[in-house]
C-alpha cells in the first residue's frame, strides 16, 4: 500500500512510519521537509492530496495535544484548529481522494481520570472519537476511518525530564497505528497498552 504519514516529523510519526515502512511505501508529511502539510491550515491538506496522488490510506499523527489551562484562549483556539477541525478536514479531503478500500486513521488521546490543564484535550479527544464512530457509516467505496487514542509516550516523558517507565514507547504505540491500517477495525478507537505506575498524569497523545 501506498500510505502518508502526517507528522512524520514527531516521536510517534516518526515510530508509525518506520513500522509502515516495512511492508508498505510510505510518505512522510511534516510542516517541513520535500512533503508539507500543515494541520493548521485547510489549503496546505488539499495542497497534499494534489501533490502525492495513489494513496491508499493515510494516517495523521501530528495532532498532539498539550495540556491547556482552562482560561487559555489562545491555545484552546490552536488546538481547535489543528486537532480537531484539521483532522476533520483531512476526513473530507480523503473521502474524494483515497483509492477504494482504503483507510484514514486518525489520532485522538486518553485522560483516564481529571489532571489539570486536560480539560480541553479531553472535550477534543471525546469529540474525535465520537465522530469516527458516526462517520464511519457514510465512508464510501469501502474506505474506513479509525482513531488511535495513546496515552503518554515514554519519549516524550523522559524529554519532559520524567520517568520513561511510566508512559508507553513510541515503538508499541505504533502497533496500533499499523493495527489501524492493515486490519479491518471501522469506527474504532484503538488504544495502545499502556504500562505506568500509579502517580503519574495520563496525557492524551502528547508527543
Amino acid at each position: 500500500m501506498k500510505i502518508v504519514v502526517i507528522g512524520a516529523t514527531g516521536t510517534i510519526g516518526s515510530a508509525v512510519a518506520a513500522a509502515l515502512e516495512k511492508n508498505h511505501e510510505v510518505v512522510r508529511a511534516s510542516r517541513s521537509g520535500p512533503v508539507r502539510v500543515d494541520m493548521d491550515d485547510p489549503a496546505s491538506i488539499e495542497a497534499l492530496f494534489t501533490a502525492v496522488s495513489g494513496i491508499d490510506a493515510v494516517v495523521c499523527c501530528a495532532a498532539s495535544g498539550k495540556l491547556t489551562p482552562l482560561d487559555s484562549d489562545d491555545d484552546y483556539t490552536q488546538g481547535l484548529q489543528g486537532k480537531l477541525f484539521g483532522q476533520l478536514h483531512l476526513v473530507r479531503q480523503a473521502i474524494g481522494r483515497l483509492r477504494d478500500g482504503g483507510s484514514i486513521t486518525l489520532t485522538s488521546g486518553v485522560f483516564e481520570r481529571p489532571t489539570p490543564g486536560s480539560s480541553f484535550g479531553a472535550l477534543v479527544n471525546a469529540g474525535l472519537d465520537a465522530f469516527v464512530g458516526a462517520a464511519a457509516i457514510e465512508m464510501p467505496r469501502g474506505l474506513r476511518v479509525n482513531t488511535v487514542s495513546p496515552g503518554w509516550v515514554a519519549e516524550t516523558l523522559e524529554a519532559m525530564g520524567l520517568d520513561g517507565a511510566e508512559g508507553t514507547p513510541a515503538a508499541d504505540v505504533a502497533l496500533a497505528y499499523t493495527e489501524a491500517v492493515e486490519g479491518d477495525a471501522q469506527g474504532r478507537t484503538l488504544r495502545p497498552a499502556r504500562r505506568r505506575r500509579p502517580g503519574v498524569p495520563v496525557g492524551g497523545s502528547v508527543s
